[in-house]
């Protein structure tokens, strides 16, 4: 096993190991490890406050934020409340500097009372309670030994904790499966309590103890739970569901968040009443000892167990989990299950789970049933797609705005509340999002918010490209405004529009922009300088300038204020110098026009080849920027509409590099926008149009390649070679997350024109199987 061990985060404290309850489900009591039997009941003062100094010293070896200490037992609440002072005492003094400390306890809740409420208010200890539904599922197993009900009395806790004055401290309600019992009359119990989270557990299991499935189906706890999630649903998920919100989370990509799931490595330790210190206590489950590591508090350090092998075993994601899981799509979602429930002798625990096909119709029941609700629709719509791109920009804006806190200066103030002013009027609302739309905008505010994250100071350049942005946002839409705009150098750079010399080389100092008449005017200390709409190149105006068909004259000057036309050729901005290669000097008139006919050629090739993807392109791409060198076409670290063009090359070639680089530029806006893939894990796949001797590679790189591909492949068929398979890889991937099935869906639509799509048991599509013979 390689690399670091994980640092604890989580202790669980048996602060006592008896119970006043006799579950006959109990894994502390009823299954194989019996090892309570020969453990002192209460927890001594000594064990209290060496395992508070250990972990103290955890905390501070690994700079931990915050560490969670959960009281448990048996039913911890037999320690009684001087006990519980003294725990919570000693942690909170050790942790005291050293680290956050969140404090919780794990009961039955039948001794739970406004003593033991008052002390866990004062400590802020959290209360969680355990409860299976209504009267008749919570008393088929959880009854006190002589066989009463313990229903009455753990309502009386739930009832007590939702009081005003203890309601912070509620947790929620954890709930142990029971096929036999109705799912729907569960749920509806515990939802009628109103508590702030259920989470249900699988009964303990493995395959040598296996669960009962008194109908023998095999997918029986998932039937059981899909009930249950459509009855939250029916219900408008009135109370988060741990166990479905894990699942919902990592079938978009993000984190599992229980135990019981994913592949997120272990953190937790048990401390036991005698000091002993264990691995979860679940694996009692599995057989005696199971969950022995042979260290105490007495003498072994956090560190220490953090490197025992069983832990370690729980700390390797996808590496960690059998060979069967390794290959299956879901194993992101369910993580190979609870590492107790795969236990089998002989072989230990490298075994898929015993709820295995319970876990997959699970996690595909519930992906089914949400995918609808839950994909992003700027996966199919290139106009919702820029319009996440937009809101992202604006997000972007808004979080410069509040990092920089006031340090902007006065000219970031004025130049903000100028902006709001702009936005007031309809017509300088659509200017301003036309200005942010272009690709620099996004590069301005990722090197700004870089540097306030880093601590450096914001100053200068990044703080007057506001100014500038509002003041071309006013002209655009023609407003009166006077927006001040710091000139460097002599030049004031507009976005969109152009760059004007408005000083001497040197100089710096402050203009006055204004919309006026068909154009707009620059005031200066030394008068003012007025640029018509469609101004040409003059010694103090330079305009951006767009690409039209039409050969030699066909880059034209778009001058001053209207629309900024599709396709505009920027090589001014100051923040265009994102690209591998260093962009291109201004070009000089007779230069531009050179440089595009053999672009004009390419475009109106790929216009004739392949009209949608053109028509898709010619709507998003916004800016052309030239480059001094390096590949035909590039993207760069911008915003969504921008490539890279370096000159020269035939209009095949270059139409070839313009649709690869629009299909990249896409891809990264998505990602941007939306979940395609989760990162996590270290999944690794074969590219079919390479030789083997490469090795795969991630799937991040297997998504790009492929969708590269099935752009190029429409205009270059040779391109298609292996896409059929790289298309079955995705969809089998365990990377894949609901909206990366909804862009499969697309690349398959798109490689068989409007004809259907590939479906989930392999079928290919005219066009697939034409590319696999």
């Amino acid at each position: 096993m390689t690399g670091p061990a994980v640092p604890f985060r989580e202790i669980v404290l048996k602060v006592h190991s008896r119970c006043d309850l006799a579950c006959d489900h109990c894994y502390v009591y009823e299954h194989a490890d019996q090892s309570w039997r020969t453990r002192p009941k209460t927890i001594s003062d000594h064990v209290v406050s060496r395992t508070a100094r250990r972990l103290a010293e955890h905390a501070r070896t690994h700079a931990l934020p915050s560490v969670t200490v959960i009281l448990h037992g048996g039913e911890p609440l037999l320690a009684g409340p001087a006990r519980l002072r003294r725990v919570c005492e000693e942690f909170t003094s050790a942790l005291a500097g050293i680290a956050e400390l969140d404090l919780r306890i794990h009961t039955n809740g039948l001794q739970l009372s406004p003593r033991y409420l008052d002390l866990f208010d004062e400590f802020d200890v959290k209360v969680g309670i355990s409860l299976d539904g209504d009267r008749a599922a919570n008393d088929r197993h959880r009854r006190y030994a002589d066989g009463r009900s313990s229903h009455p009395l753990v309502l009386k806790a739930v009832e007590l904790l939702r009081q005003d004055r203890y309601r912070h401290l509620d947790l929620g309600l954890l709930c142990t499966i029971d096929i036999a019992n109705d799912p729907v009359a569960v749920l509806d119990a515990l939802t009628g309590l109103e508590p702030p989270l259920i989470d249900f557990l699988l009964p303990h299991a493995t395959w040598d103890e296996p669960p009962p499935r008194p109908d023998g189906s095999p997918t029986a706890y998932a039937e059981w739970l899909l009930t249950v999630f459509d009855r939250w649903q029916e219900q408008g998920r009135p109370v988060p569901v741990r166990l479905f919100s894990s699942v919902l989370s990592t079938l978009s990509g993000g984190p599992s968040l229980t135990e019981s799931l994913g592949l997120a490595p272990t953190d937790l330790v048990v401390v036991e009443t005698d000091g002993q210190l264990e691995q979860v206590d679940s694996l009692k489950s599995a057989y005696e000892g199971a969950a022995a590591t042979g260290f105490d508090v007495f003498t072994h350090s956090f560190d220490e167990v953090a490197a025992h092998p069983g832990v370690r075993a729980r700390q390797l994601g996808l590496a960690g989990v059998s060979e069967t899981c390794r290959r299956c799509p879901v194993v992101r979602s369910c993580g190979g299950g609870l590492y107790t429930h795969r236990y089998r002798s002989p072989g230990g625990f490298d075994h898929p789970s015993v709820y295995c096909a319970d876990l997959a119709a699970l996690i595909r029941g519930i992906e089914d049933r949400t995918a609808a609700a839950t994909e992003s629709p700027a996966v199919r719509d290139p106009d919702e797609l820029l319009a996440a791109q937009q809101d992202l920009t604006r997000t972007l804006l808004a979080a410069l705005h509040d990092g920089l806190d006031g340090s902007g200066g006065e000219a970031w103030e004025t130049a903000w509340a100028l902006a709001a002013e702009v936005e007031r009027a309809p017509a300088g609302q659509a200017a301003l999002d036309l200005v942010l739309a272009h690709p620099y905008t996004r590069t301005w505010l990722v090197d700004a918010l870089e540097a306030v994250r880093a601590g450096r100071p914001v100053e200068g350049p990044p703080v007057e490209r506001l100014a500038a942005t509002v003041a071309a946002a006013a002209v655009h839409a023609g407003l009166g405004l006077a927006v001040p705009v710091v000139h460097r150098d002599g030049r004031l750079f507009l976005p969109t529009l152009g760059e004007v010399r408005a000083g001497g080389a040197g100089e710096t100092g402050t203009a006055l922009v204004r919309a006026e008449g068909e154009g707009f005017a620059v005031h200066t200390g030394g008068g003012a300088l007025h640029i018509a709409r469609g101004a040409g190149e003059s010694p103090y105006w330079s305009p951006v300038r767009r690409l039209a068909a039409g050969g030699p004259g066909a880059v034209r000057a778009t001058g001053g204020p209207g629309p900024v036309p599709t396709l505009v050729v920027d090589d001014l901005d100051p923040y265009r110098a994102c690209f591998d290669t260093p962009a291109a000097q201004r070009l000089s008139p007779s230069a531009a026009d050179a440089w595009s006919v053999s672009l004009t050629a390419a475009w109106e090739l790929l216009a004739e080849t392949v009209p949608e993807q053109a028509a898709e392109a010619a709507a998003v791409l916004t800016t052309l920027t030239p480059l001094a060198g390096g590949a035909p076409v590039q993207e760069g670290r911008h915003g969504y509409g921008a490539l890279g063009i370096a000159a020269g090359g035939d209009a095949h070639t270059l139409a070839t590099a313009l649709l690869r680089g629009f299909r990249r530029t896409k891809l990264r806006a998505l990602a941007e926008v939306t979940d395609l893939y989760a990162s996590d894990g270290s999944w690794d796949h074969r590219m079919p149009w390479r030789e083997e001797r490469e090795g795969p590679v991630p799937f991040s790189r297997l998504l790009s390649e492929t969708y590269e591909r099935v752009g190029l492949g429409l205009f270059a068929p040779r391109f298609l070679a292996g896409v059929p398979q790289a298309l079955d890889m995705i969809e089998e991937a365990a990377e894949t997350t609901v909206d990366g099935k909804q862009l499969l869906a697309v690349m398959r639509k798109e490689i068989n024109g409007t004809h259907g799509t590939s479906g989930r048991n392999g079928c290919k599509t005219d066009v697939e199987r034409a590319a696999m013979r």
